[in-house]
């Protein structure tokens, strides 16, 4: 009896089916481009073609379609940052054919597969497109496997305009991997380790974290439907602070479309390997093994894709929002990256040699000076309206980037500063007894882990936990490539000039151990030593975004060939509209729900208590507070400026955001007032636990 197991990887169109289909001597020419970067030779995109069309067809494919993500955002709300595509069937026409009229055939054209065209106009792209010149083309990320899904070959792609510019998350992804590669292999050759090497790789493991609500009671929230979390609404009085839902069993009807949507994605070879409760009620997580970063960044979207698609079928929906409840915790998206050769050797991993012992050094100060040297850069990563709700909010890392090698390693890095050698790191894994007979000892990690710091180590890999769970993991995975990358060159440029490796290495730790944190990033003692240091707190968005076309940050992005000072500040364009975007579609939201839900069920519950005034208690002043508050917002959004998106994004943050928090105080208070079936949309209770039972 087929299972999940039995079907995993039958749809993808990976190494192995390759080698079975392919000649060999056109797969060795398909993989060497991928090292070099060179075309695939046409005769060889013909033969692939064909291959790739037997195999889709065989696996019940009719249409296909390039797959990429535009820069879209979208700010949690559903669909946000899913992929865009559009289908074409496998046909075309006879053109060899001696009729007028030429008939068509079954096929997929080579060059239909390698590239295609579309029109870009419509996404967001920061001025490099203009509306009269609005091609844009696709183009197949060769080291990314194609793959059939609902009877459609997809194609994962890059996005580009037509002269080049990307607009898209994927092409400064794969730009930053050819930057890891050309920084590592100058590294490891400058300190001499691993030079046999060819190739680097960056990868990613990713944990996505959601919540997952009745269908019915989405749809009858518009602040759901329209931004992706809900913008009024109290508590139950049962919520999380028990933590009675974290890993409990999985509710049945969740239960069933987690079951599916693994199946469904073993099935394109993702390894999903973890499915479990998380801490709030109604929340959730699934993830799989590490892959390539690129490859990984795609099954992140295609596993939106399909919970999304799946839930409907079940009466679900599955909300990615960074907040979609005030008060319970809210999701995120860790991103499990590391770096290495391919020849197997792990830059973060201690190593069980001399070799590793010291690339595995070597690799934590280059790391550290890239996440000094550029913090503001990478805090720009996970800057979005709907992650300011979860950033430092006991439940996330702060917004202060800072790196956590572990206690043992930072006394390490001190010996260093202080002369000491690169080798004698202790990196074994130690035993703990559990104290009893029955359950043998543990083998704990050599450093414990720190949830509370945005960049911990984590074994083997470190662990980006600031990432919100609604984004395109690309942008943090390529910010996280281009800053090693830069300490990388850093660091080989120090050894070249005729330091030794020991030097290089502690002059880059004496300088960047500030971004070194080992406390509790939770407590309140954190911002002001972190300000000592000079680490920057960018708390909000805008503050964020600000920083992110200075001078440094677009000189070392042109340097790795990643983007051009035109794209560095496309991308800021870009971030700005859709917070501005999500904010005003928040506060629109929020007056209509107010005025045409709010208060008329406020004027129904005052009514029935004429006459009754002690009864009624501070209903009246309650009520009428909303009012006054709506009218308050009413009025800080008419205000907002226009002369620039930096002056209106700060607006919205500054002055409209906090009315907006007025508003909902004085309605969340008003629900606990109100006659229990008036409050006009599902109420928190409702929503996050009716799907359990």
């Amino acid at each position: 009896m087929a299972d999940a197991l039995t079907t995993a990887g039958t749809a993808m169109f990976d190494d192995a089916v390759m080698a079975k289909k392919l000649p060999s001597a056109v797969l060795k020419r398909f993989n060497d481009c991928l090292i070099s970067g060179e075309p695939t030779p046409e005769e060889d995109q013909k033969v692939i073609a064909d291959c790739i069309f037997e195999w889709a067809r065989e696996l019940g494919a009719i249409d296909f379609a390039h797959w990429f993500f535009p820069l879209r955002g979208g700010g949690g709300a559903v669909g946000g940052m899913l992929g865009a595509y559009k289908k074409d069937t496998l046909i075309d026409l006879e053109f060899g054919s001696k009729f007028v009229t030429k008939p068509m055939k079954a096929c997929l054209p080579h060059e239909r597969l390698f590239q295609g065209e579309t029109d870009g106009s419509s996404f967001p792209n920061g001025g490099l497109r203009v509306t009269h010149s609005a091609a844009a083309f696709t183009t197949w990320d060769r080291a990314s496997f194609p793959f059939v899904q609902d009877k459609c070959l997809v194609i994962p792609c890059a996005f580009v305009t037509h002269f080049g510019k990307c607009i898209d998350e994927k092409t400064p992804l794969l730009r930053s991997m050819d930057a890891v590669t050309v920084s590592g292999l100058r590294l490891l050759k400058a300190i001499g380790i691993g030079t046999d090497a060819k190739a680097m790789c960056s990868y990613l493991g990713w944990e996505q974290e959601f919540f997952v609500i009745s269908a019915d009671h989405y749809k009858a929230r518009p602040d759901l439907v329209n931004c992706g979390r809900t913008l009024f609404g109290k508590l139950p009085t049962r919520h999380q602070q028990g933590d009675l839902n974290y890993f409990q069993p999985i509710p049945g009807k969740v239960q069933d479309l987690l079951d599916i949507a693994q199946a469904e994605m073993l099935k394109v070879g993702c390894p999903m390997a973890v499915k479990h409760n998380e801490v709030a009620p109604g929340q959730h997580e699934m993830s799989p093994v590490f892959r390539t970063a690129n490859v990984s960044c795609d099954s992140n979207v295609l596993f939106m894709e399909v919970m999304n698609r799946e839930a409907q079928k079940l009466g679900l929906q599955v909300l990615f929002h960074e907040k979609p409840f005030a008060g319970i915790n809210g999701s995120g998206k860790h991103a499990n990256w590391s770096i290495g050769t391919d020849t197997g050797m792990n830059f973060f991993y201690p190593g069980k040699n001399e070799a590793g012992a010291k690339l595995y050094v070597t690799a934590i100060a280059c790391l550290a000076y890239g996440l000094a040297q550029y913090n503001e850069m990478v805090r720009c990563t996970v800057a979005s309206a709907g992650n300011d709700h979860r950033l430092g909010a006991q439940e996330a890392p702060p917004a202060i980037i800072s790196l956590y090698p572990g206690q043992g390693f930072e006394q390490f890095m001190e010996s260093i500063i202080s002369g000491g050698d690169l080798l004698g790191y202790k990196a074994e894994k130690k035993k703990q007894s559990t104290g009893c007979s029955a359950a043998m000892h543990i083998e704990a990690p050599v450093e414990d882990r720190n949830r509370t710091a945005p960049f911990p180590f984590c074994g083997n890999r470190f662990e980006f936990r600031a990432v919100g769970s609604s984004q395109n993991c690309c942008f943090p995975v390529m910010v996280c490539n281009a800053i090693m990358s830069a300490g990388m060159a850093h660091l080989a440029s120090l050894v070249e000039g005729g330091k030794s490796h020991r030097d290089a290495v502690a002059e880059i730790f004496k300088e960047n151990k500030h971004v070194i944190f080992t406390g509790n990033g939770y407590s309140s003692e954190w911002p002001i030593e972190a300000s000592k240091r000079g680490l920057p707190n960018l708390n909000t968005t805008p503050k964020a975004i600000a920083t992110w076309t200075s001078e440094k940050n677009k000189k070392l992005l042109e340097s790795l060939k990643i983007y051009t000072m035109e794209e560095t500040e496309a991308r800021q364009e870009v971030m700005y509209e859709n917070y501005i975007s999500s904010m005003c579609c928040e506060v629109e939201t929020m007056i209509q729900m107010t005025e045409t839900g709010i208060l008329p069920a406020c004027a129904k519950d005052l009514e029935k208590y004429k006459g009754f005034d002690k009864l009624a208690g501070s209903r009246k002043s309650v009520y009428e507070a909303i009012v006054e508050q709506l009218e308050k917002l009413k009025a800080s959004f008419s205000a907002k400026p226009h002369s620039s998106l930096t002056e209106e994004a700060v607006f919205l943050c500054d002055t409209v955001k906090p009315q907006m928090v007025a508003l909902r105080a004085a309605v969340d208070k008003a629900e606990s007032l109100l006659e229990s079936g008036l409050y006009p949309y599902p109420t928190y209770e409702t929503m996050i636990y009716s799907h359990h039972f």
